[in-house]
């Protein structure tokens, strides 16, 4: 009997500590079941919903341009309409798009085309004006602010690459940088143009082609903020856009319209880029002798110029303008056509294997 007591005992106490790590275990288990089953994944939904409303807010305003020289095409760009004022429609353009041009018409999307007024252009800044009647265009542009946009804005442009054939296409990109030095090439067989020009500009990543010339780089509200221009001057370079910022462009454009004389600063020179001088016989031993790779040489001075009243003669090479280098042709007029007329021109230049330095005071010669 005691036997079996113990026998019971020692049954029960088992069962008691088989229970307890039962319940032991079950209850960690338990923990970590409510843990997984209670925890929250946050849902992150994406939708784009593209730039079309921003578009048709400018669509209508944009133009393209076509040329004529002897009542045959000549060239072709793209414009929009910026400003309608006492019954005349004003269009926007670059200077190289109606360049040589002796009559221009622009095409709407709905189809019309219009003989249009050439008022005025300035190829120093690539600007060019065009008119039509008011109750000929479809829309007006809204004016933005390059000014007040940053790095990484969402831009697109509206343009008729490659000509009529894909007119009002609409490339997407942001803008890739503001205050931009850099030099840019007209040259194009669509444009017939062989010109290179330093400008400050903004980039964009957005596709410019041949064609696109002229017409509006635009922010996400659809408002321009540029115009699409040219490409860099150098070639195997893609995504790499540029416009001049809108305030540039209209500060030149009221002018045009305005009838304005616009007065550019003269000095009396005739300059060559280096690298093109080299391939004339009478300047090569002057730049092999000089040891300069980069600047501009004076080719000719005026007899009656601020330039001869300082000095300066033919055969000279300008390294830096106001101590700024000048390492093209295009550097140098940049520097020229944004100075104040009256002031002076600071000139570094080499003569003899020497550095010299000229002050050169600005006169007033029309644009």
């Amino acid at each position: 009997m005691k036997q079996l007591i113990k026998y019971l005992f020692i049954g029960l106490f088992g069962l008691v500590l088989g229970l307890g790590l039962m319940y032991f275990l079950f209850s960690k288990n338990f923990n970590v079941i409510t843990k997984t089953i209670t925890k929250n994944e946050k849902s992150v939904t994406i939708e784009e919903k593209g730039i079309s409303s921003s578009v048709e807010k400018i669509y209508d305003s944009v133009v393209t341009v076509s040329t004529y020289q002897n009542s045959k095409p000549y060239a072709s760009g793209t414009g929009f309409v910026y400003k309608n004022k006492d019954g005349v429609a004003y269009i926007l353009t670059n200077a190289h798009v109606i360049k040589n041009a002796e009559e221009v018409y622009v095409s709407f999307t709905n189809g019309s085309v219009e003989k249009s007024k050439i008022i005025g252009s300035i190829s120093w800044s690539d600007i060019a004006v065009v008119s039509v009647d008011s109750d000929k265009i479809i829309s007006v542009a809204e004016i933005g602010s390059s000014e007040k946009t940053k790095v990484g804005d969402t831009v697109f442009t509206v343009g008729a690459p490659l000509g009529d054939s894909y007119s009002w296409s609409v490339t997407r990109g942001i803008l890739s940088g503001k205050d931009r030095m850099v030099e840019v090439s007209t040259s194009d067989s669509l444009y017939k143009t062989n010109d290179t020009l330093m400008m400050n500009v903004i980039q964009t990543d957005a596709a410019i082609n041949s064609g696109n010339s002229g017409g509006p780089l635009a922010n996400s509200n659809g408002e321009v903020i540029g115009i699409t221009s040219m490409k860099l001057a150098q070639t195997g370079v893609e995504g790499m856009g540029f416009a001049i910022p809108i305030e540039t462009a209209i500060k030149y454009a009221d002018k045009i319209i305005n009838n304005e004389k616009i007065d550019v600063p003269y000095i009396g020179l005739s300059l060559i880029s280096l690298s093109d001088a080299y391939y004339y016989r009478e300047y090569r031993n002057i730049i092999e002798n000089s040891k300069q790779t980069n600047g501009v040489m004076i080719t000719f001075v005026d007899s009656n110029s601020p330039a001869k009243a300082s000095g300066l003669q033919v055969g000279d090479i300008i390294t830096k303008i106001n101590d700024e280098k000048c390492s093209s042709l295009a550097y140098f007029r940049y520097h020229l056509y944004n100075s104040e007329i009256g002031n002076k021109l600071k000139i570094t230049y080499v003569r003899d294997g020497k550095e010299l330095t000229a002050n050169v005071k600005l006169t007033a010669r029309s644009a």
